[in-house]
């Protein structure tokens, strides 16, 4: 059974859209049955183009990337969500809607990269990959079939404070 999450950021153009990419990235070069999902409560409708340059320079592919609203997930047929982080502050702040089946839910704060100046942005785009990247590659590896969802939301836990 494929293992969801789902990542949230308010305009789910960069943070959010980089740790869907990369979990994604890592659950297909390991052959794990895991799919993730990103959304935010006011999406701008566009991925940022240098969360795009990062992604590429890199060789994810990012051929199915965009800004959604989270409302879609909490619709009747979305995939049932095991893990929702949220990756940005205010995001954090925001009401969620109720998930099908309670999942772990954590937040794993980043700064904003495309809030850097314009001569700063390429480099703080690729650090932030890199930091949600570390991330993503853990989260991914847990044994999500073998972990009830008090052990997988201590992981979770774990993963966020390293």
């Amino acid at each position: 059974m494929t293992t969801h999450v789902l990542v949230l950021c308010t305009h789910n153009s960069a943070r959010s859209v980089l740790a869907e990419a990369m979990f994604n990235h890592w659950a297909q070069k390991l052959g794990i049955d895991a799919k993730a999902f990103s959304a935010g409560a006011a999406p701008s409708g566009r991925v940022h183009p240098r969360a795009i340059e990062a992604l590429s320079a890199v060789g994810v592919d990012v051929a199915q990337l965009s800004s959604k609203n989270m409302d879609l997930f909490a619709e009747v047929g979305a995939p049932e969500m095991r893990v929702v982080i949220t990756v940005c502050d205010s995001a954090a702040a925001q009401p969620c809607p109720m998930w099908p089946g309670a999942p772990v839910r954590a937040h794993w704060s980043y700064p904003d990269p495309s809030a850097a100046p314009d001569e700063e942005q390429a480099q703080r785009f690729e650090l932030t990959r890199q930091a949600i990247a570390y991330r993503m590659l853990q989260l991914v590896q847990l044994p999500f079939a073998q972990l009830d969802n008090q052990a997988l939301q201590a992981q979770v836990r774990r993963i966020g404070e390293s």
